[in-house]
């Protein structure tokens, strides 16, 4: 059960404690936001590319990748067909429709675990502009008194 804290009654040691971690928490949760993007965005990208798959474009000259920049000419044969990376070296035969309905699928996926994570991420910046605003005011409550003390011990 989470509790409560004031963090107006937080000393200024801790509030920078606070503040870091939260820090820590907005940059990890924006690291994985922007991750699920880059993922959606390349089963988006995939998803498009099989509508280059016709009968139409059967037997034409293709790049194929053998690295992310090397490619070896081919021709396209098989339309019908593709080959689906499942992850950790593992890939699945599938045809063009049920390669249209996996990409979606992911793609709805991503796109729910993305709206998940968004709130939490906008709880814990806002969190920490809380913090950070305190942090201001009690380093400024500190120079005043310390100004009105030094003031005073010159007297």
């Amino acid at each position: 059960m989470a509790q409560t804290v004031n963090v107006a009654e937080l000393p200024l040691q801790q509030l920078e404690a606070l503040r870091s971690q939260l820090e820590q928490e907005t940059d990890f949760l924006t690291s994985s936001i922007q991750q699920l993007k880059l993922v959606q965005t390349k089963y988006v990208e995939s998803k498009e590319s099989l509508n280059k798959l016709s009968k139409k474009n059967a037997g034409k000259d293709v790049l194929v990748p053998l690295t992310s920049s090397m490619y070896v000419p081919g021709k396209l044969d098989d339309v019908d067909h593709v080959l689906i990376d499942v992850g950790t070296g593992y890939y699945v035969e599938k045809t063009v429709s049920e390669a249209r309905d996996f990409f979606k699928r992911k793609v709805d996926f991503l796109t729910k675990q993305i709206e998940k994570v968004q709130p939490a991420l906008q709880e814990k910046y806002t969190m920490r502009q809380t913090v950070i605003e305190m942090l201001n005011m009690k380093i400024q409550q500190m120079a005043a008194l310390n100004s009105s003390q030094s003031g005073t011990t010159k007297a």
